[in-house]
């Protein structure tokens, strides 16, 4: 792990009804904040995506230089060279950003929820982002989930899945547009089917007509798939 101090992020919570004894952290895509986000779930659901006994944490990735952007302020998880599976990964600012979503892990340890309680997941940008944290750093969580998401050819996510094939991983959950024309949907497959091949338990779900968006059958689906992860 970066051992440089982390930064503290910006979260917003959706709190549980009823006694919290699990938590979401949902990351959103490059651009966005976390109280975007949540909007964002609230509009296409048609309420916010809420659990009796799961606390969501949303949380906002600090404004950097953002490289696709010729440089300009953005509000995004970490750094690109170009937007595309085929270049190098940005790697100084994704385990920089790990280090500062490491400590929202270790505020809801202290709040009393162990890691096999927790998922970690994200939109787009917030996705390729849950799979660092998830694959590399947080192994022992429920779950990782990944909507309209990526990774890079050469990412070391795929190699940190292959170097603990003989341990438990969390578990896949990822959803993609089939119309997605920004970030490709064959992108994610492959993604999918890497990850799977590296020992990962994986589930792709392909929903038709869908761009490079959230919509409410996605939702639907994330939403059975952390119960089933986090039930009691």
């Amino acid at each position: 792990m970066n051992m440089a101090a982390a930064v503290t992020l910006q979260r917003n919570v959706v709190s549980q009804t009823g006694k919290h004894t699990a938590s979401v952290i949902f990351l959103h895509g490059s651009g966005d904040t976390g109280p975007g986000l949540l909007r964002w779930v609230c509009d296409v659901f048609g309420q916010n995506l809420a659990f009796e006994n799961i606390r969501l944490i949303y949380p906002t990735a600090s404004a950097r230089p953002y490289t696709p952007m010729k440089g300009a302020q953005s509000h995004v998880w970490f750094d690109r060279h170009k937007i595309s599976q085929d270049c190098p990964e940005h790697l100084e600012s994704i385990d920089s950003m790990c280090n500062s979503l490491s400590a929202i892990v270790q505020d809801e340890i202290r709040a009393g929820i162990p890691k096999h309680r927790m998922i970690i997941g994200g939109f787009s940008m917030g996705g390729a982002m849950a799979l660092h944290m998830a694959c590399r750093y947080h192994q022992d969580v429920a779950g990782v989930f990944a909507l309209s998401s990526f990774l890079n050819k050469d990412s070391v996510v795929y190699q940190a899945v292959e170097s603990s094939a003989q341990c438990p991983l969390p578990e896949l959950f990822q959803c993609h547009g089939a119309a997605d024309e920004l970030v490709f949907h064959s992108w994610g497959e492959e993604t999918n089917a890497l990850l799977k091949k590296a020992g990962l338990n994986t589930y792709f779900h392909s929903i038709p007509n869908l761009n490079h968006q959230l919509c409410g059958q996605e939702l639907e689906l994330l939403r059975s798939w952390i119960l089933k992860k986090l039930s009691l």
